[in-house]
């Protein structure tokens, strides 16, 4: 790995607190790694009985909407770009759920709920289906080792505490 503003080749240094940290000897700086981030949402019907589930990408995979964030933009527009973009429609409450690590993107990833004010989206070219799920049936509809199902899991949880 190089550093970003100089081109020197980093070397790993021990930083107190940090552990080996990339450091680059011509700016005398720690170089920490950079991590992707997005967000995906739980997408409720107005009475909250309902799940929006897409597919996309011709895989035949239920997921969640989901995007990254860009620069200079807060996780909350994120949402709403997003559900813009994907679904043509905005949410009309969001909180947040949980964010988890995805490793295989180097993304950190937000989870978002959002309640919608009616079930009729406008979906956009990135979406290949979409189906309103019941909330009974959420669980079973996503693959066991996609991060979508920690999501939806953590939001029945608190559900089921409240």
């Amino acid at each position: 790995m190089y550093c970003s503003k100089c081109g020197n080749k980093l070397e790993k240094k021990f930083l107190e607190l940090e552990g080996m940290i990339d450091f680059c000897n011509k700016c005398n700086e720690y170089v920490f790694e950079k991590t992707n981030v997005a967000v995906s949402m739980i997408i409720l019907n107005p009475n909250e009985t309902k799940m929006l589930y897409i597919k996309q990408y011709g895989t035949n995979k239920f997921r969640l909407v989901a995007g990254y964030t860009n620069k200079g933009e807060s996780l909350e527009h994120t949402v709403y770009r997003e559900m813009g973009e994907e679904i043509g429609r905005y949410p009309s409450s969001i909180s947040f759920n949980m964010s988890k690590y995805f490793e295989p993107s180097n993304t950190l990833i937000a989870n978002f709920i959002c309640k919608l004010t009616s079930e009729e989206i406008f979906p956009n070219d990135e979406i290949d289906y979409y189906e309103w799920i019941n909330l009974d049936d959420a669980m079973d509809k996503i693959k066991e080792a996609r991060l979508a199902k920690v999501f939806v899991n953590e939001y029945f949880n608190k559900k089921l505490k409240k």
